[in-house]
């Protein structure tokens, strides 16, 4: 039964990796779901603490990956506007069938909400690339958090390989 665990929880910490970079599903909490998985093994003991503190940090990045483009906008000059825009484009990108909606959504989002604001094309474009600098830089530390749960976790396979593949 341990193996079949394992294999799942490998399973959800690569769709912690992919989650990182597809904002439909959440990176750091589905790599966070295969550590705890692997903390129901009778052959590798897990902290409480540490599933905590993990589930915090996961938790953070989830929020923060919807505060950072926005934060992105304000930076750049852009208005309420433009961060309602950039809101309403990551939605719009995430369910459209266009190749990178994602990235394209955000950006141009915060451009028609800049522009209904009555802001120049100039406020408006720097604005939106606010928005696109938010969310690259939201979509890296999705995929830091999640590589490093998955290190944890291939740590503590390697940890406890003796008692998971004993004959």
């Amino acid at each position: 039964m341990d193996i079949v665990l394992l294999i799942i929880a490998a399973l959800f910490m690569l769709l912690g990796i992919i989650g990182s970079f597809l904002p439909v599903l959440p990176g750091p909490i589905m790599g966070w779901i295969g550590l705890l998985i692997i903390h129901f093994t009778d052959a590798i003991p897990m902290n409480t603490i540490f599933l905590v503190v993990t589930f915090i940090i996961a938790a953070v990045i989830l929020i923060l990956d919807y505060i950072i483009p926005a934060i992105g906008t304000k930076r750049f000059g852009g208005s309420k506007y433009g961060v309602i825009g950039t809101t309403i484009g990551l939605v719009i990108g995430l369910v459209s069938p266009i190749p990178g909606g994602i990235i394209i959504g955000p950006f141009v989002g915060a451009l028609v909400g800049e522009l209904i604001n009555k802001n120049d094309t100039k406020t408006a474009v720097k604005a939106a690339f606010g928005s696109f600098i938010g969310f690259l830089t939201s979509t890296f530390l999705k995929f830091i958090v999640a590589v490093v749960f998955l290190g944890l976790f291939i740590g503590k396979l390697f940890e406890y390989s003796d008692a998971l593949f004993k004959i």
